[in-house]
C-alpha cells in the first residue's frame, strides 16, 4: 500500500482562509472495511464554510467520485452552511450531535461513504503529519481516539465556548 502524497503544510494563520489552499489530506489507497476511518484531514480552522469546499474538491479529484453530502458534528465547527458550492452543484451539509466530533463523513451516489479523522487545526506539524500518515496504514481496531493518541494529539476536540453569562 502506498499512501497518498501530502503537500507541505502551510503555516497556520487563523486570519487567512485556507479555502483556496490545497487541503492537508490523506486517503487510504484501498478501502479497509475493518478500519474506523478512511483517511485524515487537517483543516486550517474550525470554520466549516471556509474549509469544506476545498476538502470536497480534493476528495472528488482523488477518488474520481462526486461528493453529494457532508456530515459534521454540530459542536465541533463554526459557520456550518446548509449547502456549499462544488463544481456546478450544491453539496448538502448535515450537522449532528450524535456523531463522533473527531470525524467528518462524505457521502457519494451509489458508493460507501468516506470517513475522515479531523486533526484539530493549530496542531503542531509533526503530530499532525504523524496522524495523516497513520490513517493510511492498517488502522483496523484503532478508534479515532487511539489514532490521535498514537500521533500524540489530544483525543477530544475543543467544544465551542458557551455564551458568556451576565454578571449578577
Amino acid at each position: 500500500m502506498t499512501p497518498t502524497a501530502l503537500p507541505q503544510p502551510a503555516p497556520h494563520n487563523p486570519a487567512t482562509s485556507r479555502s483556496d489552499a490545497t487541503p492537508r489530506l490523506s486517503l487510504h489507497p484501498a478501502r479497509d472495511l475493518r478500519a474506523v476511518v478512511d483517511g485524515a484531514w487537517w483543516p486550517g480552522s474550525r470554520d466549516a464554510a471556509a474549509e469544506l469546499p476545498a476538502l470536497v474538491a480534493a476528495v472528488d479529484q482523488r477518488l474520481g467520485r462526486t461528493t453529494l453530502r457532508v456530515g459534521v458534528h454540530q459542536d465541533a465547527w463554526r459557520r456550518i452552511p446548509r449547502r456549499l458550492p462544488a463544481r456546478g452543484r450544491q453539496v448538502r451539509v448535515g450537522w449532528f450531535r450524535h456523531t463522533d466530533p473527531r470525524v467528518i463523513t462524505l457521502s457519494f451516489a451509489g458508493g460507501e461513504p468516506v470517513v475522515l479523522l479531523v486533526i484539530p487545526p493549530g496542531t503542531a506539524a509533526g503530530a499532525a503529519e504523524a496522524a495523516l500518515r497513520l490513517t493510511v496504514q492498517d488502522t483496523a481496531g484503532l478508534t479515532p481516539e487511539g489514532i490521535l493518541t498514537l500521533a500524540s494529539l489530544p483525543a477530544h476536540p475543543p467544544r465551542r465556548a458557551p455564551a458568556a453569562r451576565p454578571a449578577g
